[in-house]
């Protein structure tokens, strides 16, 4: 089973992520945990320059540079793991970039699902869930309220999120729309819910999909 994580930075992915896991396994699953961009040595050295770069990178430049990430990451990972049997949970996938470079960037989005196929190699997530968080909530979350900045502008934030406050609206109002575009496979969670709240709603939702999930 395929299951990603979605929403912008700092609603709690990768909490949700290790609480997954650690679930899965007490049932005695095989579970492997990954991350989007990265992975692979190719694809960590993509991170690096997607996240910690200072320089400039053009709209399309970006995409393309997530999508090669991609790309390694299903053939060399994520296909052999599940053709093994192993369940993958993966924060981020395609929707993220139909998410941050669709509609936070204004690219073309048949463009995007045209390269989110050729990157993916057709694959698709089983499930998928949105942790739903504002950008202003986001702020709150990373930085102390003395501390906070007016916008997602600051020394602190990697390249990706120091593209502004608008640029974050953008993103979530594109998580929305895909959200209700594909609303048999995302699961919409309201991120200011308490960690073990959500999980609970995250396990009940697998098990009404797949009835040997569940812990009885």
């Amino acid at each position: 089973m395929l299951i990603t994580f979605e929403g912008i930075d700092g609603a709690g992915k990768s909490t949700q992520v290790t609480k997954l896991k650690r679930h899965l396994q007490e049932l005695g699953r095989e579970v492997l945990t990954l991350r989007e961009p990265g992975g692979t040595a190719v694809a960590e050295h993509i991170r690096d320059l997607l996240l910690e770069s200072k320089h400039d990178i053009t709209p399309v430049g970006e995409l393309l540079l997530f999508a090669a990430s991609r790309a390694e990451l299903v053939q060399k990972v994520i296909l052999p793991a599940l053709d093994n049997g192993s369940d993958v949970i993966l924060d981020r996938f395609f929707d993220s970039t139909t998410a941050y470079q669709g509609y936070g960037r204004g690219l073309d989005l048949e463009l995007l699902a045209g390269v989110n196929r050729i990157a993916t190699f057709g694959l698709n997530p089983d499930i998928t869930f949105y942790l739903d968080l504002t950008p202003e909530d986001a702020l709150k979350r990373k930085f102390s309220e003395k501390s906070l900045p007016l916008a997602f502008e600051s020394e602190e934030l990697d390249r990706m999120e120091n593209s502004g406050l608008e640029f974050y609206r953008r993103v979530r109002q594109g998580y929305h729309a895909i959200s209700a575009e594909q609303s048999d496979r995302i699961v919409k969670l309201d991120a200011l819910l308490t960690p073990d709240e959500i999980h609970r709603m995250i396990v009940g939702s697998l098990e009404k999909r797949d009835n040997r999930l569940t812990g009885s």
